[in-house]
């Protein structure tokens, strides 16, 4: 009995050690043997030399990368201020909104506060209802472009990297960030954004610090290896804004999905969660400056736990629970779904 079990330790511990030594690359296409990884993290995987992107002589005055895009599409946790719900039911039409502090803290009590210096107009575009997504269609909403560049670490090598709240300090002392900066305000944000709880027995969420960690929790939540992870594809430099018109519509799946968001961090960052029962969609657009679009389109079924006063319904007009609501996903954000 004790040389079976130390023989079972033995094994564990040369499997572990294995999977510590192997890149991510190598690691996503042991576990996710039928799955393609797509080009947004291919990119910015460590670099065939083994030298960690982190330390790469040309990446160390780089702090902190920042994406073009805030973190609307994840605040339904949260409710819009009431001075933003007042502004809209007074406003119903309006395009723009005048006071620029007013949509500086959209949301109460998150770390969404400072991020949407955008308009009212902006803020709309970010949501509409399935009833939209038909061919022909011509809708107007952001560029899909993020450019998020933070490259991924092995996690081996992150893992040794403090991450919470608790170590703040600990973290701006590794990064060498001035605890006054920017930089430093936007860690303190993404961390207390990935340490908000989850809403029991209805969402699913994690931060993951490495892709290695991102094909482990995708594996436990969507319960098979069997996957299909897709995003947001676009072919030229488009504008902030602009019209499109909808060619094709395809749904890709109808059920539970896990979408990971990247955020803005010293690294690969992303906000990976599972949270009702969606229908994913693959949309192909034309702009109107001739920019075409694949762009990924996630309908959530289930509103019904979404906080009542949050973004999407001040910005629609409907209530939970009453009718789908969807958004587009930015070029660099991840959909996985099961197949």
């Amino acid at each position: 009995m004790k040389l079976q079990a130390l023989t079972i330790f033995l094994l564990a511990f040369v499997l572990a050690s294995t999977y510590a030594a192997i890149s991510p690359e190598i690691y996503w296409k042991i576990k996710l043997p039928n799955t393609q990884i797509p080009k947004v993290i291919k990119a910015f995987l460590p670099q065939s030399d083994g030298v960690v992107p982190e330390l790469k002589q040309e990446n160390t005055k780089k702090k902190v990368y920042y994406g073009l895009g805030g973190y609307i599409p994840i605040s339904w946790h949260h409710a819009a201020n009431l001075e933003f719900q007042r502004f809209v039911l007074k406003n119903p039409s309006t395009n723009h909104a005048t006071n620029e502090n007013l949509i500086k803290q959209v949301t109460e009590g998150s770390s969404f506060k400072t991020d949407l210096k955008v308009n009212y107009d902006t803020l709309k575009q970010y949501f509409f209802l399935g009833k939209d997504l038909e061919n022909g269609k011509v809708i107007e909403f952001p560029s899909l472009l993020n450019k998020n560049e933070a490259p991924f670490l092995p996690r081996h090598f992150v893992e040794s990297i403090p991450f919470s709240m608790e170590k703040f300090p600990e973290i701006l002392n590794h990064f060498s960030i001035d605890s006054k900066s920017k930089d430093a305000q936007t860690i303190k944000k993404t961390i207390e954004l990935c340490e908000e709880s989850e809403v029991k027995h209805k969402e699913k969420k994690t931060c993951v610090t490495s892709l290695e960690s991102m094909v482990d929790f995708g594996l436990s939540v969507l319960g098979t290896n069997n996957i299909l992870a897709i995003t947001s594809e676009v072919q030229g430099e488009t504008q902030a804004s602009q019209r499109y018109t909808i060619e094709q519509v395809q749904q890709i799946s109808d059920g539970d999905n896990m979408v990971c968001h990247k955020l803005n961090y010293a690294y690969a960052l992303h906000y990976c969660h599972v949270g009702g029962s969606t229908r994913t969609y693959m949309v192909s657009m034309v702009g109107v400056d001739g920019t075409k679009v694949k762009a990924v389109s996630v309908c959530h079924k289930d509103t019904s736990f979404w906080n009542a006063h949050a973004i999407p319904f001040v910005v629609l007009k409907v209530k939970p629970g009453t009718t789908p609501i969807c958004h587009f996903l930015q070029d660099d954000q991840i959909v996985f779904v099961p197949i």
